[in-house]
């Protein structure tokens, strides 16, 4: 078994996530459970934007750093996700991109692209326009623990100015998150992923948060 690092790429992951007003207690004991961890992952922030689909739950799509990132999700095993990486591209992005790997991914219709390249800018104000898509801003003050060889994580964040906060364990070792999960006293609380959290916190989705 490779030991996970946390802040480090591996093989792809099953995660447990989930979104609500408070998880003070479990953030306590993620702390208090916590084997030391970088420097560089103890606290950080970004700011990120969600493309979010009404007709797609399976690709995760996000722009960081002028970068676009789109996830998979493969399957579910005792709860919990796994998500495959899919695609990465920086803007500007290509016509070809776009309608071969992009727009697919959001599974809705194809606006029409009649320029060779794109710049971020060009390319959100297409997806403002499209009645299917949506952009939401999304802001993370993350705080980075490892617990039972898990990657957790405890986040502070605003869905288009929205705080809710998150908490998470990930590993390429279901087992170990089940423990981490019981650990945390998070057993019975709602898997979440950011798709689904976004969706439900902008109405796209009709359901509430963990708590």
């Amino acid at each position: 078994m490779t030991k996970l690092k946390i802040g480090e790429q591996s093989k792809p992951r099953f995660e447990f996530r989930s979104f609500g007003q408070n998880f003070d207690k479990a953030a306590k004991k993620m702390a208090e459970l916590s084997a030391p961890v970088p420097e560089k992952v103890k606290e950080r922030h970004s700011d990120e934007i969600y493309i979010v689909s009404k007709t797609n739950d399976i690709n995760n799509t996000k722009i960081r750093d002028g970068k676009m990132d789109i996830k998979t999700y493969v399957q579910t095993v005792k709860g919990l996700e796994q998500w495959n990486p899919l695609m990465k591209a920086e803007f500007p992005i290509s016509k070809e991109i776009l309608e071969n790997e992009v727009f697919p991914a959001f599974q809705v219709g194809m606006p029409e692209l009649n320029k060779k390249e794109y710049t971020l800018e060009e390319f959100l104000e297409m997806i403002k326009e499209h009645p299917d898509l949506q952009a939401v801003k999304v802001h993370k003050h993350r705080f980075g623990y490892m617990v039972n060889d898990t990657i957790c994580e405890f986040a502070n964040v605003l869905i288009n100015g929205a705080k809710v906060v998150s908490v998470n364990s990930e590993s390429t070792e279901v087992d170990d998150i089940l423990k981490t999960i019981k650990d945390l006293g998070l057993e019975g609380v709602e898997n979440i992923n950011y798709l689904q959290a976004i969706k439900r916190v902008i109405g796209m989705i009709d359901k509430p948060l963990a708590n």
